[in-house]
Parts: structure tokens; sequence; C-alpha cells
């Protein structure tokens, strides 16, 4: 192979290899996607419980992770957490992965759940105590339905975020696209087809992905838009 200039015999040959890690790649995505969901509902309520101290070491630690980063994360979990005396154990690439990336990304979902509950009229909290709502009910009634959608876009946002942060498990041994790349520039020593194909996948997913967004972003600030005007005419006619 001419390891000079560009092969279309090359792409052609490491295309079907590469694609072989796509599934890897996007479930290894969507898995951290969902953990990160529902951590980031952890970090948020542990900020809402009463406790200074609490509070005080929940936001140093998520402040921590968010500044740390996360390939230095994924080497500590699967390299370094095995060593630890007593609490150490051995876990595969792509646990270390899901439990790496997931928990970093779950630092930034649970500032938009927080944004987002601040974000509720305290006109409702004070009806749902006026109702005498228990705590479970008061949430899935009341809160959360009006917190969490004008979060969407930016939730959707971080889904394409990760999914071009997950190539990073390669270096732990996730056999995903990007090491497929790799390990086959590594065979032919020839890295600019292979990594090519990397970026035209990640193109092609992600672009798409993002167009959606911004057009169910622009749909959900018309929403809102609209229902502060409603609100604000009703409030004006009720005075």
């Amino acid at each position: 192979m001419n390891n000079n200039y560009w092969s279309w015999d090359t792409f052609s040959e490491a295309f079907p290899i590469i694609l072989q890690g796509l599934g890897v790649t996007v479930g290894l995505t969507f898995a951290c996607y969902i953990f990160a969901l529902i951590f980031g509902f952890v970090w948020t309520f542990l900020r809402r419980i009463p406790n200074r101290p609490l509070n005080w070491v929940v936001t140093w630690t998520m402040e921590f992770i968010r500044s740390t980063p996360p390939l230095v994360q994924l080497f500590f979990i699967y390299y370094a957490w095995p060593m630890i005396p007593g609490i150490g154990m051995t876990l595969s690439p792509f646990t270390s992965a899901l439990l790496g990336l997931g928990i970093h990304f779950s630092t930034y979902i649970g500032e938009i759940y927080r944004s987002g509950i601040e974000g509720v009229d305290k006109g409702q909290w004070e009806a749902a105590r006026a109702l005498n709502f228990s705590t479970r009910k008061k949430w899935t009634k009341v809160i959360l339905p009006q917190a969490l959608p004008p979060t969407i876009p930016m939730l959707g946002n971080y889904l394409i975020i990760m999914f071009k942060e997950v190539p990073l498990a390669s270096t732990i041994g996730v056999v995903g696209i990007l090491s497929l790349a790799n390990s086959y520039g590594a065979q032919y020593w020839s890295y600019l087809e292979p990594l090519t194909i990397v970026a035209l996948i990640f193109l092609v997913l992600s672009y798409p992905s993002a167009i959606l967004i911004r057009k169910l972003e622009k749909k959900m600030n018309t929403r809102f838009t609209k229902k502060t005007t409603l609100n604000s005419t009703k409030g004006a006619v009720t005075e």
C-alpha cells in the first residue's frame, strides 16, 4: 500500500473493518448517557438536602470531577482503582468507561436539572404545599413536569458531546471505531484513510442530530415565550 498519499483502495478496505466497532461506540454512548441522566438526579437531590457540610462535600466533589479531564478519570478507574487496598476491584474496559464517562457527564447534567428546577415558579411550590402533597407527589406531579421540558435541548446537546467523547474509551481497551482505526493504521502503516473514516462517521451521525436539537430548542423557546406571554396577559386581566 502507498503510505505517502491517499489511497481509495485502503479506504474501501478499512471502511467495513472500522464499521464493525460502530455498535460498541453507539452502545457505550447511550449506556453512558442513560447512566448520566439517572445519576444527575442524585447530584441534584443531594445538593437540595438542607445540610451545609453535605452540600459542601457534594459541591466540591462535582467541581473536582468537572475540573479534571475525563481521560484521567478513565485511567484512574481502570488502572488505579484495582490497586486500592480493601475496596479496589478490577473492572472491564466497558464498565470502566461507563462509570468514568457517566459520572463525569452526570455532574453537568445535574447542573441542567438544577437550573430547570430553579426555573419553576415559586407559586408552584407553594401550591404543592397548600395541597399537602407528599414529597414524591410534589416532585412527580408538579415540579419535574415543569422543570424538565425546558432542559431537553441542553440534554440533547450533551448526548452529542458524549458521543464525541466516547472514543476516549479506546485508551483503556474498548474496541470501538477509533480503536479499530488505530489498529488498522498500525498494521498497515496507513492512518490517514481509517481516521478519515472515523471522522466521516462522527460527522454523519452528529451533524443531523445537532440540526434536530437546534430545531427542538427553537420550538421549545417559542412555546415557552408564548406561555410566558399568555400568563402575563392573564395576570394583567386579573388585576
